[in-house]
């Protein structure tokens, strides 16, 4: 076992007894959760998880197929998904300042959720939770690194109602909400928990210092190094994926000591309005206040995250969504630690290739996936003028563009496969998107309405497919920044050279989460690296497998760089997780 691990997770009871939180602790053995108890549980999912994050291998804690959960696992998620709507949600109803239960959830599948959540009064709920945090804080980075664990193992059992709240709040198709809003979530979650571990016990809790001083004896001191959280963290949820990209930050600064405020985006509240409700019932079951996390859902038009991230009381911040808001809290939110994921442009090079169908499925697949809602979705496709050569031979931009444009139009002419693949129109936003697209450029293939099968309210649509060619002056208006949703552009460049020069160009502009290439030149390839080296961005050659450019696996594959206007952090290394906390150094004379 790891020593860290080790050392920490066998010292969590006697940590749990020395902290406020002990008290409570005798109190509640009857419901098993004790800290030894939890160390008997997750000790082992601790130390691998470490291990995984410093190994970057392949290792996941929750599977991700759904029979694991069941044969009957998503008739019951679907129940437990029903049980909840028409109502306010009940779980959160003694949380601590609520003055009203806003709602207003649309699915993208045609009907309304109808759902109440809690609306805080900040003077009443905030310094709740500043109470809430003296006995997090003092029961140190292994107690808290196993009761977030078992607060996801908890989310873990729930995972197919959460797929169903994922799947109608997002419009993610069910096969994606399971695993994307469940297990991967989840293990992202673990890794930033396992992070937080190890950045909080690299230093020892206890030294003892002796310097020598000759004849006159010794100078000896007894030292702690105890970690101190920065104070209340909102997480501000998106509304694709509210899961994946809230529980890094949810975690990270649970982990670290901090009290979370969940301020859920108002079209997707149901995900975390029920992460919020496993987080608190595990905390209280521990001995500890449930107020070190809450929710706070918006009223109409409110804009309820912007008076909250200007509170003094907020020390961090997580956010995922426009660059606009991002930059807007990076400049203002001035006394907290900022974390944003914002928007940018995802360019693929494509310069040649040893798999031409392998390439033209793969991107297929990409641009067509949850219907390019993702961040790390392809949006430019550089491809020159004068053709790519590949296996079959050499092929010219228009046959590159027709083929994919065919490749794709074959993927999603079955409405039944291609709404388990698109899932549906997340907002308004996105569907004027894709109607105006025509509008850019040529096009090569167009959009087209899909029926689904089950929720013929759903708005499905298939991606449009549009031509470009960057020489003409009026093409970077459309292409150099986001059209977030199904609108790809195929962009006609004068070489690879001119291709890469453009990336690069657009990386420092703009912002790319993911960066993709196709070449069997070494020369273009030292050329792609050394682009995305210099403009921080993460960079996958040659995909043509099962393996996609807008994934990302949890404690292998980084998410963001950090490094380039998309984002200022990346899920989930070092950076993520160490600004989260100060070390604070007691010492005594021995």
């Amino acid at each position: 076992m790891n020593t860290a691990v080790n050392t920490a997770v066998n010292t969590a009871d006697e940590t749990a007894q020395e902290s406020a939180a002990g008290a409570a602790g005798k109190a509640r053995t009857g419901a098993g959760l004790t800290a030894e108890t939890l160390a008997e549980r997750h000790r082992q999912t601790l130390d691998d998880a470490v291990a995984a994050v410093r190994s970057r291998a392949y290792w996941s804690a929750y599977p991700e197929s759904p029979k694991a959960y069941g044969e009957d696992g998503a008739a019951r998620g679907r129940a437990a998904f029903e049980s909840l709507r028409g109502g306010r949600f009940r779980a959160l109803a003694d949380q601590p300042g609520t003055d009203g239960w806003p709602g207003g959830e649309e699915s993208p599948y045609g009907f309304a959720l109808e759902i109440g959540y809690p609306h805080p009064d900040p003077e009443v709920l905030l310094p709740a939770m500043r109470a809430a945090s003296a006995g997090w804080r003092a029961a140190g980075p292994a107690v808290r690194a196993l009761v977030c664990l078992e607060i996801l193992a908890r989310l873990n059992e729930r995972t197919m109602e959460i797929a169903h709240a994922v799947m109608h709040t997002t419009g993610q198709a069910f096969g994606m909400a399971v695993q994307a809003g469940g297990p991967h979530a989840q293990d992202r979650g673990l890794e930033a928990v396992a992070c937080a571990f190890a950045e909080q016990t690299r230093l020892p809790a206890r030294a003892g210092w002796s310097k020598p001083q000759g004849r006159r004896g010794a100078l000896e001191l007894h030292k702690e190094f105890v970690p101190v959280p920065r104070g209340i963290a909102l997480l501000i949820g998106c509304n694709t994926f509210p899961t994946w990209n809230g529980y890094p930050g949810l975690f990270a600064s649970l982990a670290t000591g901090n009290p979370v405020l969940v301020k859920p985006h108002p079209r997707a509240v149901l995900p975390l309005a029920l992460t919020v409700a496993a987080a608190r019932e595990t905390l209280a079951e521990a001995g500890f206040d449930p107020n070190l996390v809450a929710l706070a859902a918006e009223l109409p038009g409110e804009g309820l995250a912007k008076e909250l991230a200007l509170r003094p009381e907020v020390r961090i911040i997580d956010y995922t969504g426009s660059s606009a808001f991002g930059e807007w809290l990076e400049r203002h939110a001035v006394q907290a630690r900022v974390y944003t994921e914002k928007s940018g442009v995802n360019t693929v090079v494509i310069d040649s290739t040893g798999d031409y169908q392998g390439m033209l499925a793969n991107l297929a697949f990409s641009l067509s996936l949850y219907s390019g809602q993702m961040c790390t979705t392809p949006q430019n496709l550089l491809i020159p003028r004068g053709g790519i050569t590949t296996d079959a031979g050499p092929k010219s931009y228009e046959e590159v563009v027709a083929d994919l444009a065919a490749a794709m139009r074959k993927l999603l002419a079955d409405d039944a496969r291609a709404g388990a693949l698109l899932g549906a129109v997340v907002g308004p936003g996105v569907l004027e998107r894709v109607a105006g697209a025509p509008a850019l450029g040529e096009v090569a293939l167009a959009s087209r309405a899909v029926a689904h099968p089950e929720f013929p309210g759903a708005t499905v649509r298939t991606p449009v497919l549009l031509k470009l060619d960057a020489a003409a002056p009026e093409a970077e208006e459309a292409y150099h920044r986001e059209c977030f949703g199904p609108v790809a552009f195929a962009v006609a460049v004068d070489s690879a050279e001119h291709a890469v020069a453009l990336l690069r160009r657009t990386i420092a502009e703009q912002g790319a989460m993911t960066v993709g290439g196709y070449t069997t030149s070494p020369e273009v390839e030292r050329q792609l690296v050394e682009a995305c080296l210099a403009e921080c961005a993460h960079l996958s050659l040659n995909l043509t497998g099962g393996v996609y450019v807008n994934q990302t696996a949890a404690f292998s594959d980084l998410h963001g760089s950090g490094g380039n206007p998309a984002a200022n952090a990346a899920y989930t290394d070092a950076a993520f997780v160490a600004d989260r906390f100060r070390f604070v150094e007691i010492r005594r004379p021995a």
